[in-house]
């Protein structure tokens, strides 16, 4: 009887109106909830690729803590024993050495840089320098060479190109404490592009051999180690923790960036709180609707009680027009929100060049291109958050149907 009532054409043409209104509101506020969340998702993920570009999954350094009982520097054969240790690691598909030291380079311009002593031969395999190497080669990273890789924001404001020689201030301290800066040279061998200012601004790459041969006071050695699956870096790191030798610790990704991710994850969860208003006032609606219904077939519900129908009945009646409504704009919702989300990198484009803007103006943003990255998840919690709100919406108006005396219904009938 709910089903028929749903598809009668015997309605006020205002109740027929809202109950299409609920139904289109329900659809809008769960397809947008959808897309948007997968946007969102789209850009973490190219905001963790672009993190992980030039660094790792995990990093192997010494343990700072106070709690550490060794106090000594790592030597270098502990380095290699807690390489070896880390390969041995199911999910580890590559290892590779780092030092790292803040120095001054001069050209035309004097600038600070993170300069990086990598060995070539491994570094591709923990990280994806050499898909955003604009101009040389890692390989020209020869030990003894004395070539650098640099980025091109670096290029830039210091005025090199391929081929240029760059000067390093190099701070260091004689044993009587006094100041001492040393100056080397360093030719330029190539530019390497990121799209994260913060690595690209401050990063300069060297051979190890050669960053060890520069005499720098290290500020950071270690070892990087790619994961198979990054989002599994935290339970892999757990399972390298306990094989390192003492005086080594493990830190994965998540959480050198934890307050990049944090803060993503506070925006999504805003952002989906105030989407999700969308479906609340379309159950407001479907409120509305149904209380209309109700007092439109109090006669119905009369006659339908006259004969020995119990409330519970007529609350099941009602109830289901109700749940068929919201269910309806809840399964249509998730069918347009899903069919958008896969296809946003050909929906913005052409709407960009039908309308003639950009919605990632190309003059502010690196990347002006639209990410989208569906978690079934995702849809799951939102389906069931527009299920639980249209269900709760039905409530109230088939308990008003259930408790409708039939002698007040039929007293002027």
């Amino acid at each position: 009887m709910g089903l028929r009532y749903v598809r009668a054409r015997t309605h006020k043409f205002f109740v027929s109106f809202i109950t299409w209104v609920s139904l289109i509101g329900v659809c809008v506020g769960v397809a947008a909830l959808i897309v948007i969340l997968s946007v969102m998702n789209g850009f973490e993920g190219e905001l963790r690729d672009r993190l992980l570009s030039l660094s790792s999954d995990a990093r192997v350094v010494a343990d700072q803590s106070p709690a550490s009982s060794s106090a000594e520097v790592p030597s270098a054969v502990r380095w290699n024993e807690a390489m070896r240790a880390v390969r041995s690691v199911p999910g580890v598909v590559g290892v590779a050495p780092y030092l790292e030291a803040q120095v001054l380079a001069v050209h035309t311009e004097m600038l600070p840089v993170l300069l990086r002593g990598i060995d070539p031969r491994l570094e591709s395999s923990v990280s994806d320098v050499t898909k955003f190497i604009r101009s040389g080669r890692l390989a020209a990273l020869t030990p003894g060479s004395g070539a650098a890789m640099v980025s091109d924001v670096v290029a830039e404001q210091l005025g090199v190109m391929p081929g240029d020689q760059i000067t390093l201030l190099i701070p260091t301290i004689l044993a009587d404490g006094t100041p001492a800066p040393k100056l080397r040279q360093l030719r330029v061998a190539g530019i390497f592009e990121v799209g994260l200012e913060e690595n690209q601004a401050t990063l300069l790459l060297a051979n190890l051999a050669d960053v060890r041969a520069l005499g720098v006071a290290s500020s950071g050695q270690g070892v990087h180690v790619r994961i198979a699956d990054p989002l599994t870096a935290p339970r892999v790191a757990a399972l390298i923790r306990p094989r390192l030798p003492a005086g080594l610790q493990v830190i994965d990704w998540t959480q050198d960036n934890a307050s990049y991710f944090r803060a993503i994850r506070i925006e999504k969860t805003m952002m989906s709180l105030i989407l999700l208003l969308i479906v609340a006032v379309a159950a407001f609606n479907l409120v509305a609707m149904l209380v209309m219904v109700v007092s439109d077939k109090r006669t119905d519900i009369a006659i339908l009680r006259t004969f020995g129908t119990s409330p519970r009945r007529v609350l099941g009646v009602f109830l289901t027009q109700g749940l068929v409504i919201g269910w309806a704009g809840v399964a249509l919702g998730v069918a347009l929100g899903v069919t958008l989300a896969l296809n946003v990198e050909t929906i913005v484009p052409a709407l960009e060049h039908t309308f003639g803007f950009h919605i990632m103006d190309p003059t502010v943003y690196y990347d002006t291109s639209i990410p989208s990255q569906v978690e079934g998840w995702n849809v799951a919690l939102i389906a069931l958050a527009a299920l639980a709100l249209t269900t709760l919406a039905t409530i109230y108006p088939a308990l008003r149907a259930a408790r409708t005396p039939p002698a007040d219904a039929l007293r002027y009938e």
